[in-house]
This record gives C-alpha cells, structure tokens and sequence, in this order.
C-alpha cells in the first residue's frame, strides 16, 4: 500500500528530486483523513545543495535584464489562470478549504505575480544632478543574493506567490520551505515557474520541520529571510537569524478584532462578519476573531448566532459549503480543548460548534461556527489565537472604549469599523494602534500595490511583504556620487578635499 503513495520531490538547480531522508510525514486529506502523499523532512546535504545551487545561479540572475525577468512573471501569471481550477483543487484536498475559497487563496497570490512583472516601474533609483560642482548622486537597487521563505499551512498558494516572485523578479534567487502539512499546491506552483521561464537554481525548494527553519536561519550563504507563521515561530526565526546578520521580515499571529457601531448596514454587516470569522474555518491571520457590539449593536448577538447557525460545514468540494474542516486531528483537539476553556474561564456559549453531523465526511476534522459572548482579557479563548473557526463577542458603550480595547491587545495586525458614519470611520483609522485597517471590509488584506502592514506583535522587521516595501527588503540600496572631468579643463593638481560644500 505504502509504494502507491506519490512522494513530494525536492526542487534543486532545475530538477524535482527524490530526497535521500529517512524521515517522512504523510500529507492528509483533513475532510477525509485520506493520505494523498508523503513529504521528505530534507537532509543537511540536500539544504545545502539548494542553497548552493541558488547562489551560484545568482551570478548570472542578477545580471539578467530587468525585462527578461518581468516577461517571466507575464508568462506565469497567464499558466496560473489557465491552470486555476486544477491548483484550487490540489488546494482544496491538502488544506479543505471550500473550492471559491482555494481559488481565492490562489487569485489573491496571483495579484502579487501581475505586480512582480512590473518590477522595471518598481526597481527604480533616485537621482540627485548637481549636489556639488559638477558632482551627481544616484542611488541603485540591487538584489541581495539567496533569500529565503518559510511559508504556513492555511495559505499554501497565496503566501509562497508573496515571496518568491518579488525576490526573484528584483535578481534575487531564493529558497522556499513550504509547510510540510500541505506543500503540493505549493509544489505545482512551482513546477508551473519552472515552464514559464524561471531558470535552474533561480527557484529552489526543500521541505521539513524545525530542523530545516534552523539551517536557512543559520546558513551563511542566505541574505534575507521572509517568515508568515505563528509569533512562536516567527519570534524564534527573527531572533536566531538577525543574529546570524540576516534581513528578516517575519508576519506573525494575530487578534483581530471588528467593531460594529449602531448605524451599520445590518445585514451586510452580518455577512461580513460571518464571512471573516468563520471561513477558511477561521484559520486565517486576518480572520475577525472577536467582534465589539457598540451601544445598541449589543441587540445584535441573537441576529449573528442565526447567521452563523446558517452556515453549511462540509468537505471542501461539496457545492454551497461555507465552512470546511480544520488542517489536523491535533488543530481540531487544540480548538475543542479552548471552547472548554472558554466555556470554563466564565465566558457564555452562545454556539456551540463541536461535533457537528457532517454526512460522508464522519472521519472529518471540523468544528462548526462557535461563538462566545462575556468575553473579557484574561480569558484564554481572548488572549490566545484559536486559529479555528471561533468567535468572541465583547459588548461596549463607545466607539472611544472600543478603540481603548483594542489598542490594549498587544497584537496589531488588521482591524475593522462598520459604520455609515464617515467623521466615525474617520476617527478610527486616526485613533486604532493597528497596521491594517478596514472601513467596511472585513479582511482588509491590501493590494500588492501597497504592502502588507501588520504592525506591533504581529510583525517583526521593518518591511512588509509584496508592494512597494518588499522592493526595498529584497534589495541593497546604493548609493553613487559621481564626478567627471572634462579633460581640456580639468586641473591637474591633488584634491585633498573631501567635502562637497
């Protein structure tokens, strides 16, 4: 039985290989428990082998015309549209999001591909003409060299397609650790960059688990490193490879919260809500997992409990599903384990979403919509990131006291206001401590035209992924001051002024 399980190759220098480990782990169908395939905890050698081959292709990446780089992120934009529906499904049996989610998870990463193949509007110097006589300062971006991912479970499309179409298209080379609970998706991806252009060793991809995150945050050879993942993680992977001289950016838990103030469109305000807190089965980093009912708001708690309870759980590929299964048997315990403890701590359950009847799906990891209202700091079910499909209610009187509340949590990733009021909406975008910000929108994710902000304890480093800020991180700026002498008036004599005054 254990010979017809495809194995997950290793990407290194051009070619998918068999890793040579003894350790393996089997990627699961969480709806169906079915194991789809077996994933290589790479060796050392093999870690160094992908880091050797992606410097030594640098030497002439980084040398490849800025055009030549952009048409290849023309090239792959067009296979991944072409090939959507085939990767959503890989998405949806690996990771058991519903099948619009999946395909959201890829379009969203492919927004990221159309904007790395701008990259000659984007890699653009400054000139200064004339700063002293006759002298010219200009800055230039350069790539790095070897950089390096380490990507997360809940967006194996969308978060890899943040990382490695920048650096690349910037002349980095990189590295990429996909995670190893659902890298084949990830995988085809990287197959579908391969055919539209990327040469050997430009795109490298080893799999694993700590050991792995520990060698590309030690190796000498990796410049930068972009992290999405939990703050246990992300902190460790910050502090171990700044200290190794590393550019780190690392995107880390959250606690986000949405605050509905009295004159929001009900109804609307409601699905938003619904939509945020429970798809994707809350395992998002932008997920809305508490929710503050301003004033008379507090009236809606019954009104959301019935939205929630009309939601569909289901398997991924069953049409009209709203909520599929969590990723493991171990996230479903650790989810169920917390409503206890929530239930425990003092805090009202309104819902309750364990156990639910899934027909065909017995063996399925889920967890229903599950709201608590009475929810205070202190609580476990507050100050822990449940990363399931649970939602906190808190009740507050003012705008004022909600924007208070918010800015004492010490995450500060994305946060919304729903309100028809513009001067309300407007002094909460002024007033909230919170990197990304939503009028209306319940996962204010931006654009790669702009850059993903997460600020406080969801972010370590200075610049965010995609957008104009990932140009900079993936890139040395240097800076140039250049004087020419015309060689029929140019004076002969020793200059021992450095000064430009």
């Amino acid at each position: 039985m254990g010979a017809t399980i495809p194995t997950v190759k290793l990407l290194i220098n051009g070619q998918f290989v068999e890793s040579k480990t003894t350790q393996w782990r089997d990627v699961v169908n969480p709806a169906t428990q079915e194991v789809l395939a077996r994933v290589p905890f790479a060796t050392p050698d093999e870690i160094n082998a992908a880091v050797a081959n992606a410097k030594e292709a640098f030497k002439t990446w980084k040398k490849t015309p800025i055009g030549a780089r952009a048409r290849i992120f023309l090239k792959l934009q067009q296979l991944i549209r072409e090939n959507m529906k085939e990767l959503a499904a890989i998405l949806t049996a690996e990771q058991g999001k519903t099948l619009p989610d999946a395909e959201g998870d890829v379009f969203r990463g492919l927004e990221v591909v159309e904007h790395a193949s701008a990259i000659g509007n984007l890699q653009l110097g400054e000139l200064a003409n004339n700063v002293a006589n006759g002298v010219d300062t200009y800055t230039v971006l350069q790539p790095l060299g070897v950089c390096a991912g380490i990507t997360p479970f809940n967006f194996p499309a969308m978060i890899p397609l943040w990382m490695f179409p920048m650096a690349i298209a910037t002349g980095n080379t990189f590295v990429l650790k996909p995670s190893e609970q659902d890298p084949l998706v990830t995988m085809r991806l990287c197959e579908l960059a391969l055919e539209a252009g990327v040469p050997p060793g430009v795109l490298n991809v080893i799999h694993g688990g700590e050991d792995a995150v520990n060698a590309i945050c030690d190796h000498p050879d990796i410049k930068a490193i972009s992290f999405v993942g939990s703050t246990r993680v992300g902190t460790h992977v910050y502090n171990r490879a700044s200290l190794n001289g590393k550019r780190v950016q690392c995107m880390m838990g959250a606690k986000n919260h949405a605050v509905v103030l009295p004159d929001a469109n009900k109804e609307q305000t409601l699905n938003a809500i619904a939509g945020a807190s429970f798809g994707a089965a809350g395992q998002r980093c932008m997920a809305l997992p508490v929710v503050m009912l301003v004033g008379e708001a507090q009236q809606w708690l019954p009104d959301l409990v019935a939205k929630a309870k009309s939601l569909k759980v289901s398997g991924g590929t069953e049409p009209g599903t709203d909520v599929g299964p969590v990723i493991s048997c171990a996230a479903l315990s650790r989810i169920e384990g917390l409503i206890e403890r929530g239930v425990a701590e003092g805090a009202t359950l309104a819902l309750d979403g364990r156990k639910p009847t899934v027909p065909g799906y017995e063996k399925g990891n889920f967890v229903g919509p599950t709201i608590f209202s009475d929810v205070k700091p202190g609580m476990t079910i507050y100050d822990q990131e449940i990363f399931g499909p649970v939602l906190c209610v808190v009740g507050a009187e003012t705008l004022d006291e909600a924007i208070e509340f918010i800015n004492a949590n010490p995450n500060g990733n994305g946060t919304a206001v729903f309100t028809q009021s513009g001067a309300a909406a407007r002094k909460f975008q002024e007033e909230i401590d919170v990197g990304q910000v939503g009028i209306n929108v319940p996962v204010p994710v931006p654009v790669p035209l702009f850059s993903f902000t997460g600020s406080r304890a969801s972010k370590l480093g200075d610049l965010g992924p995609y957008g104009k800020q990932v140009v900079l991180f993936y890139t040395q700026t240097k800076t140039v001051t250049a004087r020419w002498f015309d060689d029929s008036t140019a004076s002969h004599g020793v200059n021992t002024t450095i000064s430009l005054k």
